[in-house]
């Protein structure tokens, strides 16, 4: 038995008919205050896509958003989407869950990489020639 998802004591059919406004009071105040001062033109555009792509699900269709507005906050509006993000490099997809509500788009297109070296002596350069061999 797998308990429900709940954000603040609403469950997600509720978060889905509540009004924009309401669920904004909900957030933590970071996100809050993002919302409260409107949305950027970039934030507007992915907006617009996220709805788009909202009504091409209903008929079935698969779709993927990418965007670079990684400071958008999810919203209940964009769960079971998948929207790629770019961390730099290239876009990431983040396939939205019930439990990202309240988090932003970037937090889960990590932009930096685990570095990993390799063994000195191992294909050399001039600094790393004088190394001995084991």
């Amino acid at each position: 038995m797998s308990k429900e998802f709940t954000y603040r004591g609403y469950n997600l059919s509720q978060l889905l008919n509540m009004p924009m406004d309401e669920f904004i009071r909900l957030l933590p105040s970071r996100q809050r205050r993002s919302l409260l001062r409107g949305l950027t033109p970039e934030q507007r555009t992915l907006f617009k896509k996220i709805r788009k792509a909202r009504a091409l699900l209903a008929k079935g269709k698969k779709v993927v958003i990418r965007t670079h507005c990684r400071d958008m906050v999810i919203l209940p509006e964009m769960i079971g989407l998948t929207i790629c993000v770019h961390n730099g490099k290239e876009f990431v997809p983040v396939e939205i869950l019930p439990e990202m509500i309240g988090h932003y788009l970037g937090e889960f297109a990590i932009t930096t990489a685990k570095v990993v070296h390799g063994a000195p002596g191992l294909k050399a350069t001039r600094s790393s020639m004088f190394v001995p061999l084991k």
